[in-house]
């Protein structure tokens, strides 16, 4: 049997060790940073304006209405469904269960084959002035709701348009 044996010395037992920790430091910054580019400071109209414009959407000069509601504490199957929207995109309202947050709406004018009309809706959820949710939706009774981005926009409404130029030769 043979048996090997190495002896490390104090100097570079140490030097191992700083480059653990090194190494560890940079995987949890880079982890955190992450986390942190996500986070949307909206804390005033010309951020809000801009955030929207860099999601895509063309919007009326200022926001339509402001409200503040509470994200309640027992969710039902919509809220449960919304929130599952919201991880899509990146956020999460489990932690503002019973909070009051501000929900701002806008007009939103170039939505892709509604352009102009009425009823095409951005919502923000706002937090302390930090971007917590958000969708943009149609309040028609077959309306959509989608992410905040445009290119999150579903294909149901170019769809239903196909299907009704097909049946209608």
């Amino acid at each position: 049997m043979l048996i090997k044996t190495f002896k490390i010395r104090r100097p570079k037992l140490w030097l191992g060790a700083i480059g653990i920790i090194a190494a560890a430091a940079v995987v949890f910054l880079l982890i955190t940073g992450m986390r942190s580019s996500k986070v949307r400071e909206l804390d005033t109209e010309p951020r809000r304006q801009a955030f929207l414009h860099e999601m895509g959407w063309d919007i009326p000069e200022r926001f339509e209405q402001v409200k503040t509601v509470i994200v309640p504490e027992e969710w039902d199957e919509v809220y449960r469904s919304y929130n599952k929207l919201q991880k899509q995109q990146g956020f999460d309202l489990k932690a503002y269960k019973g909070m009051q947050v501000q929900v701002y709406t806008y007009r939103v004018l170039n939505y892709p084959g509604h352009e102009g009309e009425e009823g095409i809706e951005c919502h923000l959820m706002i937090s302390d002035g930090t971007l917590i949710g958000g969708d943009v939706c149609s309040t028609a009774l077959d309306g959509f709701m989608q992410g905040l981005r445009c290119s999150d926009r579903t294909d149901d409404t170019s769809k239903d348009k196909a299907a009704q130029s097909t049946s209608s030769k």
